[in-house]
């Protein structure tokens, strides 16, 4: 049976696109240290990606923060993880999405805190972490007065602070997060 686990990363951020990973482990994978990338050290994410990556069929989907915008983050959550899914080009029996919904998939269920229990999410939310932090660092190479690479993109007090002076970044920051939509009534 070809199970397909699903996660995402990057859903509460001002910043940047909401990232979905998608990974089919092999027969007898076993690495004991999956879990919820939250609960892992960024080095240790690092190196358990370049083993997923290494090991799995694995893909990413994204949603724009225009697309944030137009549809709302739930719904462009949901885009990322289809797409995610659909980028791994194979067929599968089975998709495990950590959470309470499924992206409109065949045979998808939802698991509440499946990254902690199902190492199949664990890896999709390692791959999806990573890219996203990867993503937050180039963006910091090109705004480095936002800090990106430090906070990634979440409503910390040095990222509000860096908005009242540079204001918001087109193309990048999302418009109907209240911070933001605040920031320019």
């Amino acid at each position: 049976m070809i199970i397909v686990g699903v996660d995402e990363a990057g859903r509460g951020p001002l910043v940047g696109s909401v990232l979905a990973g998608a990974v089919i482990l092999p027969v007898n994978f076993d690495l004991p240290e999956l879990t919820d990338s939250k609960k892992l050290s960024e080095k240790k994410r690092e190196n358990l990606y370049q083993l997923i990556t290494q090991q799995c069929q694995w893909a990413v989907g994204e949603a724009s923060p225009q697309e944030i915008d137009e549809i709302n983050i739930l719904q462009a959550t949901m885009l990322a993880m289809k797409r995610a899914v659909d980028n791994l080009n194979c067929q599968y029996d089975r998709v495990l999405v950590d959470g309470n919904r499924c992206p409109d998939l065949p045979d998808c269920t939802a698991i509440i805190k499946g990254d902690l229990t199902q190492p199949v999410i664990s890896a999709a939310s390692i791959i999806a972490k990573v890219t996203r932090d990867r993503q937050m660092i180039e963006l910091d190479r090109q705004y480095p007065e936002y800090g990106f690479a430090r906070h990634k993109g979440y409503g910390t007090k040095a990222h509000l602070a860096a908005l009242k002076i540079h204001g918001a970044i087109a193309q990048q920051h999302r418009f109907s997060f209240s911070p933001i939509s605040r920031l320019i009534d």
